[in-house]
């Protein structure tokens, strides 16, 4: 089952540079970023939140911007 929109719960493949990732969208509480599961409020998954399959996003973080490109959504 795809979804059509980024929101809590949802797995997100993204390319990042020249490889994939693949995160999971969760409550702050739930969230562990060692296990690839981010929290809704951080800024990587405030920012793919309501994105669609091939939106790029771009986070600032510490070193810089990185664009992120949404490949899959479950």
């Amino acid at each position: 089952h795809s979804a059509t929109k980024v929101s809590i719960g949802s797995t997100v493949t993204v390319k990042c540079g020249e490889s994939l990732c693949t995160y999971t969208i969760v409550g702050s509480e739930e969230a562990d970023p060692l296990t690839f599961r981010i929290s809704h409020e951080s800024p990587l998954g405030k920012s793919f939140l309501e994105k669609q399959i091939g939106d790029s996003v771009v986070v600032k973080v510490p070193k810089g911007e990185f664009e992120y490109v949404i490949m899959e959504i479950k």
